[in-house]
């Protein structure tokens, strides 16, 4: 319990100079780093830092050497890593059986382990620290502030990044100077609407109520969205900080985390997070000895993507079903129980400290005129480099996926990238160029959304992208209202007709006409949204909509009715890989033998085949094609 700012001041201080002993090599010992993300887990993150653990034991060097867990690395296609500090040593794609390896040569012996470094594929050079790899060049970390350094299970590591500097600061504040340098900053709500997050504090501020309330959405639902889920994983008293700091900024004494159940890690480190800040007295009664007191409170959702629509949160919290509520009055007036909420989402919270701990004027500086800052991004789908990324506004497309993204794989042609999800829109080549911000991306006919990129290429076909984020909304809609409800479910209809090649012009104009219509008259953003990738790829796909319809063709042959494999005589050695492996038994030999072989070509039954792909995953010579 700090009864002042001054005794804070003291263990803040003497965390942050433990912190920059370990990483610069002060305190005489090296330091072991294990990605501890979702990703990095899944692929057994947490058996190599066991073995790590092991191997120290066994070599007596628990004087000399720590191993511990931190957050996102953020290039998860080159995972799990390994850091080495003071040297800042990145290993990558690093397995159980590596530690051996990592233990007795670089720690040992002190020789770089280079099978497992990072290798530039344009230059073919292996990199050595993670700041030379143009992933992370034009990166500057924010929101993601900690993550990939510290434990987000210590809670001094925490502090010896700077954290609850920002809530110090504000507490010898007016509250009504800390929503003025939220204001200042420009900061835009990152959870896809972006609304200036201190006039939704300002209304907040201006309500007289007994109670008012803080809620952190952390229901990211988004298809290939990771941003909340490795913020929580990596520095879950970031976001802790930024809901105390609009806490008090509002006059609130509650703060709610709303986070989905599907996220048991960032869960469980949350809770650790506000138990250990609790033990601190850094959550609860007279924070550093002021009159301010907080308490934060944890709700786990079922998964439903309705839920991260704000009322419908406030709902589920409630106990009631998560379902929209009219608009107004807004959470600001009548939230929580009735009472004047602010709801921000993960990200947008764990930018605040940074505002406040480094001043609104050096926020500013980052971005375009009218989105300031940083934007985390899940950068995914067709592209090298697939993680997360921080960049500041203004960063173009071609940036992200060119530079950062590291291209399209097996040198295949861009297509197309989705931004904001479900909700979100197709940017194209002729975007490439545009700087990223909130404004930028919506007259171009996408969206900024909570963050989730999905990078499309050739072999993508867009009326099936339509289908697929339709599928989505239909299956996530509360059915509340009717536009939405049927709306959304007629539109499926019509574009699974036009992928099955049965569709008519009559069904483009009622598709057209029924996107607006949901558009314009659904309760909720949902409804309100789900429409865009329609519109989107309409516009900028009509060709291949009309390919659907008049041709009766998928022209990335994608759509399973209006394909059909075909094997390519002259390449089909005849080793019979594709026969064996039929599940339909709809492959035989021919009677032709290609020139250089012995054996008969094979040929597919198209009345039989039923488009599996079997065929084509198997053959070792190219010969199966799509047409």
């Amino acid at each position: 319990m700090f009864k002042n700012f001054e005794e804070f001041d003291k263990k803040s201080n003497q965390c942050i100079d433990e912190i920059s002993k370990k990483f610069s090599g002060e305190d005489g010992k090296r330091h072991i780093l294990v990605c501890g993300g979702t990703g990095c887990l899944s692929s057994s993150s947490d058996e190599i830092l066991n073995r790590f653990q092991e191997l120290i034991k066994e070599h007596n060097l628990e004087d000399k050497v720590t191993a511990n867990k931190v957050g996102c690395f953020g290039f998860c296609s080159q995972g799990p890593f390994v850091k080495i500090f003071p040297e800042d040593t990145l290993y990558r794609m690093v397995k159980v059986n590596d530690a051996k390896d990592i233990i007795e040569k670089d720690i040992m012996n002190g020789q770089i382990v280079e099978r497992l470094l990072y290798v530039d594929p344009q230059t073919k050079e292996k990199v050595t620290k993670q700041d030379d790899i143009n992933f992370y060049k034009k990166q500057m970390r924010i929101a993601l502030h900690g993550c990939g350094v510290i434990n987000p299970e210590k809670i001094e590591e925490t502090l010896g990044v700077g954290s609850f500097k920002g809530l110090e600061r504000a507490l010898k504040m007016d509250r009504a100077d800390v929503i003025k340098e939220i204001l200042d900053s420009g900061l835009r709500g990152r959870g896809g609407g972006g609304f200036p997050t201190g006039r939704k504090w300002q209304f907040a501020y201006a309500q007289e109520a007994d109670e008012k309330y803080v809620v952190c959405n952390g229901d990211e639902g988004d298809p290939g969205a990771f941003m909340d889920r490795s913020i929580l994983e990596g520095n879950p008293i970031a976001v802790i900080e930024g809901m105390m700091i609009a806490g008090y900024a509002i006059g609130a004494k509650n703060g709610y985390f709303y986070v989905r159940a599907e996220y048991p890690i960032a869960v469980n480190r949350l809770r650790i997070a506000i138990k250990q800040a609790e033990e601190l007295g850094l959550i609860g009664d007279n924070i550093m000895g002021t009159d301010f007191s907080f308490r934060v409170h944890l709700r786990l959702g079922a998964g439903a993507f309705v839920c991260g629509e704000e009322t419908a949160l406030l709902n589920s919290i409630e106990g009631q079903r998560g379902m929209p509520r009219p608009r107004p009055p807004f959470p600001a007036v009548k939230g929580l129980w009735g009472k004047p909420t602010i709801i921000n989402n993960v990200e947008t919270l764990a930018t605040v400290p940074y505002i406040l701990r480094e001043g609104a004027a050096k926020f500013n500086a980052l971005g375009t005129a009218k989105s300031k800052g940083t934007k985390v991004f899940a950068l995914g789908g067709k592209v090298n480099n697939v993680g997360l990324v921080e960049v500041p506004m203004g960063t173009t497309l071609r940036e992200l996926i060119y530079d950062i993204g590291g291209g399209i794989p097996n040198g295949k042609e861009f297509k197309a990238i989705q931004t904001g999800g479900p909700s979100g829109g197709c940017l194209t080549k002729d975007d490439l160029d545009v700087e990223i911000d909130y404004d930028n991306l919506i007259a171009r006919g996408s969206m900024m959304g909570s963050g989730g990129a999905i990078v499309m290429d050739e072999d993508n076909c867009m009326v099936d992208v339509a289908k697929f984020y339709m599928e989505f909304i239909c299956d996530e809609s509360c059915g509340k209202c009717s536009p939405c409800r049927i709306g959304t479910k007629r539109m499926l209809e019509i574009l699974t007709k036009i992928t099955q090649g049965k569709g008519t012009m009559q069904d483009l104009e009622d598709l057209e006409e029924l996107a607006e219509a949901v558009k314009a008259n659904s309760l909720c953003g949902l409804g309100q949204t789900a429409a865009n990738p329609i519109i989107s790829t309409m516009g900028k796909f009509k060709d291949e909509y009309l390919a659907h319809i008049q041709d009766k063709k998928c022209p990335a042959h994608v759509c399973k009715n209006l394909m059909e494999y075909h094997i390519d005589k002259e390449k089909c050695t005849g080793c019979s890989m594709c026969e064996r492996n039929c599940p339909v038994s709809t492959i035989h030999a021919t009677d032709y033998v290609s020139p250089g072989h012995k054996q008969p070509a094979r040929e597919i039954d198209p009345t039989k085949c039923i488009k599996c792909g079997m065929c084509q995953s198997v053959c070792r010579f190219g010969a199966v094609e799509k047409r």
